[in-house]
């Protein structure tokens, strides 16, 4: 009886091998824990109000402290959003009467239909 080496005992994996097995469970408890800590939170941030011209120009028509983007009507009938510093921010004026606002984010411009100045 030389070798003494059984066949039936297995060798033990490496740690490792069982982390890789287990991969797709183990990312659907990670995502599954982040989706319900995301989902109990109540700092999550709605949509804008969309206004549309004819509705109630009270909330729009007064400025917010901290909303200074213009959103002004050209005759073309189209809607651009000027940002403090741009070229013609200081010349744009908002009338209220043709639609025109102000907007307290890029985003919330954006999400209403506006588009940015180009200059």
């Amino acid at each position: 009886m030389g070798n003494s080496v059984q066949p039936w005992v297995r060798r033990r994996r490496p740690w490792w091998r069982s982390l890789l097995r287990a991969r797709l469970p183990i990312s659907l408890a990670l995502l599954g824990t982040a989706s319900l800590a995301y989902v109990a939170t109540d700092t999550q941030h709605s949509l804008p109000n969309v206004h549309y011209p004819g509705t109630s120009t009270t909330s729009i028509a007064v400025r917010r402290v901290g909303c200074d983007i213009k959103g002004n009507i050209n005759d073309r009938g189209e809607h651009i959003y000027h940002v403090p510093g741009q070229e013609y921010y200081s010349a744009t004026r908002i009338n209220s009467a043709r639609g025109e606002r102000w907007f307290c984010s890029e985003w919330e411009a954006w999400w209403a239909g506006w588009r940015k100045a180009k200059v």
